[in-house]
């Protein structure tokens, strides 16, 4: 079977308002990552860039193929004084599993509600197999030391983004 145009997609989005964004320029939402490590609110990056990229499920190709990239200029991140953190609606289970599989050496936050990903207009609500559900928007937002958004990537598209964040890390320094 094709998928022409009247092939039933399995996802649909919601009808929903626009999503509060933040504004590059103003403080970066504030808000607590509830990690393996404990919660961390965002003020206890203070001092370090700080970013956070959203994905929306652990273990599929390209949120796989974007976290094993961030895994592999992860070093890189640290050099200029960045710290990674990703944000998905997965269970902490889900995220150890996928941390241990793919030895991903930054912080993975669990967000099963989307308060973080609400806080920063990523939070998206769609139906699949016609079950009401909540995912995010692939982003990335990168926030200096004192707490301000000073870059953000929506929609993001997998190849070649890791570099794009890495090249404005390098130029903050």
């Amino acid at each position: 079977m094709s998928d022409g145009p009247h092939q039933r997609s399995r996802h649909r989005s919601l009808p929903a308002g626009e999503p509060e964004r933040p504004a590059v320029g103003a403080p970066a939402p504030r808000v607590v990552f509830d990690t393996e490590q404990g919660q961390l609110p965002l003020e206890s990056f203070a001092g370090s860039m700080l970013v956070v990229y959203f994905f929306p499920r652990a273990m599929t190709p390209g949120c796989t193929a974007e976290a094993c990239d961030f895994r592999d200029q992860h070093g890189a991140f640290r050099d200029a004084g960045a710290v990674v953190m990703a944000v998905s609606p997965d269970s902490p289970e889900r995220h150890a599993r996928f941390s241990a599989r793919y030895q991903l050496p930054f912080y993975l936050a669990t967000d099963p509600e989307g308060v973080v990903a609400d806080a920063f207009g990523v939070g998206v609500r769609k139906v699949s197999r016609g079950v009401p559900q909540r995912g995010v928007e692939r982003s990335t937002f990168l926030i200096d030391g004192r707490g301000i958004l000073v870059a953000s990537w929506r929609r993001v598209r997998v190849p070649g983004h890791v570099g794009e964040v890495l090249a404005v890390v390098h130029g903050r320094r």
